[in-house]
């Protein structure tokens, strides 16, 4: 009973959300938290967004249905490894005797050593953002990563990777009010 009526909340939940990323027409891009680079994502994300044409992006918050809000970040750093390793032996014999004159004398020494050291740029780029309606509930939200593609940097994957969620999530959210709202045939 309980899992039944717990299933029954979720999928009402879930539909609710879908409703609401239906209603979508305008969308803000509010100024993201992480820095510097944050500026800079925002842009390609609106960008992105603008690109798939499923909303209006607009730059007058007072006009969106919803805000995109969160925080990027954008590193570019050197990774570096060293190692060392090395062989040595030596051994030393020696002898001396002043009355007889013996004298002696051997010496051995070996030695290898070897070192490495690679330094490799980094640059990964990472985002979480979520679309917030006018009462100030979450209706959406996506955190991605990326550390590059092969085409574009970093950060203009992860943008795509923010785009390309929400573009399926409300495609799905589209599916799903059709199936609801279309009645299904009996078969005889």
């Amino acid at each position: 009973m309980r899992v039944v009526l717990w299933l029954t909340i979720s999928l009402a939940a879930f539909g609710q959300e879908d409703a609401e990323l239906l209603k979508i027409k305008r969308v803000f891009v509010e100024r993201l938290h992480g820095g510097d680079t944050a500026q800079h994502f925002r842009e390609m994300l609106i960008s992105s967004l603008q690109a798939t044409k499923l909303f209006v992006i607009t730059e007058n918050p007072e006009r969106a249905d919803t805000i995109l809000k969160g925080a990027s970040e954008d590193l570019v750093y050197t990774e570096t490894f060293s190692s060392s390793e090395g062989l040595h032996a030596r051994t030393q014999i020696g002898g001396s005797r002043s009355t007889g004159t013996i004298r002696g004398a051997s010496g051995l020494s070996v030695g290898e050593q070897e070192s490495t050291r690679i330094a490799e740029r980094k640059h990964e780029a990472s985002a979480s953002v979520r679309l917030v309606n006018k009462d100030g509930d979450v209706i959406w939200s996506t955190t991605q990563e990326s550390q590059g593609a092969k085409f574009r940097g970093a950060s203009a994957d992860v943008a795509a990777k923010i785009t390309r969620q929400l573009a399926d999530d409300f495609t799905r959210a589209r599916k799903t009010a059709a199936s609801k709202s279309s009645p299904v045939s009996a078969a005889p």
